[in-house]
């Protein structure tokens, strides 16, 4: 019988498998390598853009946060302006309140009444003075109702007192000023569409 070594064959064999086994570890490695490299030089350029793009939109935050400040601040002088607007036309329409008050009461007064006090608060004036009777209270009142300027006469109170030898009635009266209403300025209305036809 014949013996053959099989020994160098098996070990040649060996050797070569681990090359083939080395170069194909090292070339797995090398892609593997160039994978990771082009995957993450893609990420990193996703990321800086997006990083500009977060940059940028927050400097146009900031831009709008202070436009909307400018307008905010625009908007509270446009009120306070119209609130002095306001007040001035009210004033300017109150002007001659007093006036057409004591020109009211001058022509409303029936003969026998005689005033002793008007103290004006806002609207409501409060008038004391003395009659012969308590039916010309009355009669001031009816008057002052159908007057243009006043309106809503109340007694408040009236009472005998004794003026030198003179028995009279002392009164105490309420009424209010009927004031012109200032006009809100009107929101401005949508034009509208011309009718079709």
């Amino acid at each position: 019988m014949i013996r053959i070594n099989l020994l160098p064959h098996r070990e040649e064999r060996r050797k070569q498998q681990q090359q083939q086994f080395i170069i194909l570890l090292v070339g797995v490695v090398v892609i593997g390598a160039a994978v990771w490299f082009v995957v993450r030089s893609y990420l990193d350029e996703q990321l800086g853009t997006q990083q500009a793009r977060n940059q940028y939109l927050q400097a146009e935050i900031v831009k709008l946060d202070k436009q909307i400040a400018e307008i905010q601040k625009l908007k509270e002088q446009t009120a306070a302006l119209l609130a002095r607007k306001r007040v001035v036309e009210t004033l300017q329409s109150n002007r001659s309140e007093v006036v057409h008050l004591l020109d009211q009461l001058v022509r409303q007064l029936p003969d026998g009444v005689y005033l002793k006090a008007v103290k004006q608060t806002g609207t409501r004036v409060t008038i004391t003075g003395l009659t012969e009777s308590q039916a010309r209270v009355s009669t001031l009142m009816r008057n002052l109702e159908s007057s243009p300027q006043l309106e809503n006469p109340g007694l408040v109170e009236i009472k005998a007192v004794q003026q030198g030898r003179l028995r009279a009635n002392e009164f105490i009266l309420n009424i209010s000023i009927t004031r012109a209403k200032v006009e809100e300025p009107a929101e401005k209305a949508a034009p509208r569409p011309a009718p079709k036809g």
